[in-house]
């Protein structure tokens, strides 16, 4: 049987159809769009944030987001263990609402950035990661005003040492540097997911890097990642979608 994935439709969205492509006509899988003011999510087995302007960013990032009805549904979902992805201005809300530590600033530069900049892996064994190996460099776009991953002294050294920190901003071959930092976020830090490993979120958007019609396709791994431990044959899948072309 094949996982469900709900899509979470907020007044500002503009990557939930990016998101929704990628799952539904790329690999194949049940998707289905939520909208925020809905008080159930379906039965999916996967929510996903998307990117955006949720409310217009109006007061900051995710701040009125939170308080949309689906949401009390999204952290008692994560809170029984199911898994939740937030990319971008998804992430900016799960660091809102809690699921995730720590917050997202304005970047350093006080400018959009929008580009493709290089993600160093630092775990590869978990859900969202498991495609890939330890150290690989992957190529991924970012669009964001407020990427600045900020987290005191002390949620640092938690999130090192339980090995919560997923992906680092890098040059290409894997050096961390402070050119490398798009945004000035801590220790060059792009995605983490919480203690339980169910919940990530992500600032670079993997779904726009995901279809070989437009370009680099490294986005893949995270997808393929889920999915390999959803039980879905990736490879099988991607052959599917080929043979429909």
């Amino acid at each position: 049987m094949k996982p469900k994935f709900g899509i979470i439709v907020f007044p500002g969205s503009n990557c939930d159809h990016d998101a929704y492509h990628t799952l539904k006509h790329i690999y194949n899988q049940e998707t289905v769009f939520l909208w925020h003011k809905d008080s159930s999510l379906e039965d999916v087995d996967v929510v996903i944030l998307p990117g955006g302007f949720s409310y217009g960013d109006y007061l900051r990032c995710g701040a009125i987001a939170r308080f949309s009805p689906i949401m009390k549904e999204v952290i008692n979902f994560a809170n029984r263990g199911g898994t939740v992805i937030g990319i971008c201005n998804g992430f900016q809300i799960l660091c809102e609402v809690g699921l995730l530590p720590g917050a997202l600033l304005r970047n350093e530069q006080l400018t959009f950035v929008c580009k493709f900049i290089n993600l160093r892996v630092e775990n590869a064994e978990t859900m969202f990661s498991n495609q890939c190996k330890a150290g690989e460099v992957l190529s991924i776009p970012i669009a964001h005003g407020e990427g600045n991953y900020y987290v005191d002294a002390v949620t640092l050294q938690e999130l090192e040492a339980n090995k919560q920190i997923l992906f680092r901003y890098c040059e290409p071959d894997g050096a961390i540097t402070k050119q490398s930092n798009p945004n000035g976020s801590t220790t060059n830090i792009a995605g983490i997911v919480n203690k339980l490993g169910n919940v990530m979120g992500l600032m670079p958007h993997p779904e726009r890097a995901a279809d070989p019609a437009l370009g680099p396709t490294d986005g893949q791994k995270i997808f393929a990642s889920l999915l390999a431990h959803l039980g879905v044959n990736e490879a099988a899948q991607q052959l599917e979608f080929a043979e429909r072309k």
